[in-house]
């Protein structure tokens, strides 16, 4: 599931019998119960209420199901907080009636979300991975990707947001021209 239609419309050419949608975090669109395991890899950050994703997330889990939460970790180990920086100018704004979102790189902070909407503890662990692209054009295309951003800013702004891609990334580049950037992620495996 995502929220942008162009996302899905992907999705769908690359697995066409997959059950696809449209959609919010928040009001997932099945039924209680559905799913034998549900995941959010670098998602459930991007809900404007993740509190109500999280409880979402629970609700189509089947009981006992395993519900895996993935988010970025501490935010001096994160070289993508330089990406949040390049891609807020160009987002909308958040809603005004949105929570304000919770910092889930401070320690605890993401498994008291989870506690709070009653999925029951099970694993939790960090790791560091980095993504390396070859050169600033793959950097660009790659990042504008991430959460619809080329969507978002619309294709008046496109080229702009990819400049300010490589621009803001810079640090990141690597003596042959590529790009590293190192993140720690932070997972949660709990259970409905």
């Amino acid at each position: 599931m995502d929220a942008s239609e162009a996302l899905i419309a992907l999705a769908r050419t690359r697995v066409p019998d997959a059950d696809v949608r449209v959609g919010e975090m928040e009001d997932l669109p099945w039924e209680n119960e559905t799913f034998d395991l549900v995941t959010g890899f670098n998602s459930f950050f991007f809900a404007d209420d993740m509190v109500a994703a999280l409880r979402e997330a629970g609700r189509v889990a089947k009981p006992g199901a395993p519900v895996v939460i993935q988010v970025w970790g501490a935010h001096e180990r994160c070289d993508l907080e330089a990406m949040k920086r390049v891609a807020r100018p160009f987002l909308p704004p958040r809603p005004s009636v949105a929570p304000p979102d919770p910092d889930v790189a401070e320690p605890g902070a993401l498994r008291a979300l989870a506690d709070e909407v009653g999925l029951r503890r099970e694993s939790e662990f960090d790791t560091t991975w980095a993504l390396e692209y070859p050169d600033a054009e793959t950097l660009s295309r790659a990042m504008l990707a991430v959460a619809g951003l080329a969507t978002l800013a619309g294709p008046e702004r496109e080229h702009d947001l990819k400049t300010a891609i490589v621009d803001g990334l810079a640090a990141y580049r690597t003596p042959d021209g590529g790009y590293r950037l190192s993140n720690e992620y932070k997972f949660l495996v709990r259970r409905t």
